[in-house]
């Protein structure tokens, strides 16, 4: 078995998700100087997050076939660019409908970045611990980006954070041009005679969606988007981060409020608790899943550890009566979420067939961002007619759901695994 390591592609792709991430954590820091600029509301300047959402879902559900027909390296190239160019546009401030608008074009190419590297990185070796440490760059870039723009707008305005993203992206299109090579993600293991009489013996092996027949890149039966919504293991990963982004945004959001007003915190403590949960995220993806690989736990038992210790930490978030307990809950809360995201990404591999990774993970990303938007809004509506206490029910209500939904996607790769050692000892028969 011969073993690939791109590592300046992998560095290529770290970079990229800090990149992201200080856009994401910078947005917040510009709202209030960009309605103050452009003279409109909150509920107008929320435009912006509905336009750039709708690029983000479409490119992500058509991010198979987008590597599928320009490849890997084309698909990242063309995406910072525009990324660039879109950013580039913003800086010089165009008018308000125009700005709106070209949010599309930015969320789309964030959207077959993240997809693209995501897919990319997957089936890598210890692609686990690869994607743990992707979207713990991002994390990192979230906590730098708020800094940044901050002493960016003080000194200079928003425009001119947006320019230095886009200046930004420029180094890392050419970069990508420079690092990937061919129109697939590199594979963990050469191919060998035995694949297609392995197929033959054992129809359910994994690769296989649902244990039917394998079907052909040129199957007349749809779509690889088509046959990725139809996909039962695409549709329980896609269920599962949902769920989890609602949970991981909806604290990120409210929380503040939720310290402030049903607490009773200063809001500095709020503040820098909330801090903590982003900085505890960002440090439970880079160090549990090494720990992990050192003791040898399963994928499937590391993440039972998560999620019932996401469970623990709200409600001990929520039941405690004291302000050390409640902000040491909080920095845990970020802790155990931080691996879910990346892990369940790295887990596609075992959920469907080969051919539908990249689609897969598309439908995956557009699954998070539909739960990332619509959970935390169905959130602060419940705060805002009940009272912003219900907020950590509402969080250990999602996270009790996180574990029923992880439940078949464990049994269904446990499953994959043994279907697959009994078609090896078949094959070898």
């Amino acid at each position: 078995m011969t073993l690939r390591q791109p590592r300046p592609a992998v560095l290529l792709a770290y970079a990229a998700f800090v990149l992201i991430g200080v856009g994401a954590g910078g947005n917040g820091v510009l709202l209030p100087a960009q309605m103050a600029d452009y003279g409109v509301s909150r509920p107008t300047i929320g435009i912006t997050f509905f336009t750039l959402s709708a690029g983000y879902v479409l490119a992500s559900l058509f991010n198979g076939p987008v590597i599928d027909r320009f490849g890997v390296r084309t698909a990242l190239v063309a995406s910072g660019g525009a990324w660039a160019a879109a950013g580039a546009y913003t800086a010089t401030r165009p008018l308000f409908a125009a700005f709106a608008g070209v949010q599309v074009v930015i969320g789309g190419a964030i959207g077959i970045l993240e997809s693209v590297l995501n897919a990319y990185l997957a089936p890598l070796p210890d692609g686990t611990t690869r994607l743990n440490r992707l979207h713990g760059f991002f994390g990192a870039g979230a906590l730098l980006g708020p800094v940044l723009a901050a002493w960016i707008v003080g000194f200079a305005s928003w425009e001119a954070f947006n320019l230095t993203l886009a200046i930004a992206c420029a180094p890392l299109a050419l970069g990508f041009a420079v690092a990937y090579q061919g129109k697939a993600a590199p594979s963990t293991r050469e191919p060998t005679a035995k694949a297609p009489e392995a197929r033959v013996l054992d129809p359910g092996a994994p690769g296989l969606g649902d244990g039917t027949a394998p079907t052909s890149p040129d199957s007349p039966s749809g779509g690889l988007l088509a046959v990725a919504l139809r996909d039962r293991g695409v549709l329980l990963g896609a269920a599962m981060l949902a769920v989890y982004v609602g949970v991981e945004v909806g604290v990120g959001n409210w929380g503040f409020s939720y310290l402030v007003q049903a607490r009773g915190f200063h809001s500095s403590l709020a503040g820098y608790l909330v801090s903590g949960y982003w900085l505890g995220l960002t440090a439970g993806r880079f160090l549990i899943s090494p720990v992990v690989a050192r003791t040898r736990l399963t994928v499937s038992g590391m993440m039972y550890c998560c999620l019932g210790g996401v469970t623990a930490a709200i409600t001990l978030a929520w039941l405690s009566p004291a302000e050390g307990l409640t902000s040491g809950a909080l920095v845990l809360l970020g802790f155990f979420l931080g691996p879910i995201f990346p892990t369940t990404i790295a887990m596609v591999p075992r959920l469907t067939e080969a051919r539908l990774g990249p689609t897969a993970i598309g439908v995956l990303n557009a699954g998070a961002l539909v739960g990332g938007s619509v959970l935390p809004w169905l959130a602060g509506s419940i705060a805002q007619g009940t009272g912003i206490w219900t907020l950590l029910p509402f969080a250990l209500a999602l996270s009790v759901l996180q574990l029923a939904v992880w439940l078949p996607i464990s049994v269904r790769i446990r499953v994959g695994r043994d279907r697959a050692d009994g078609t090896v000892k078949s094959a070898v028969l």
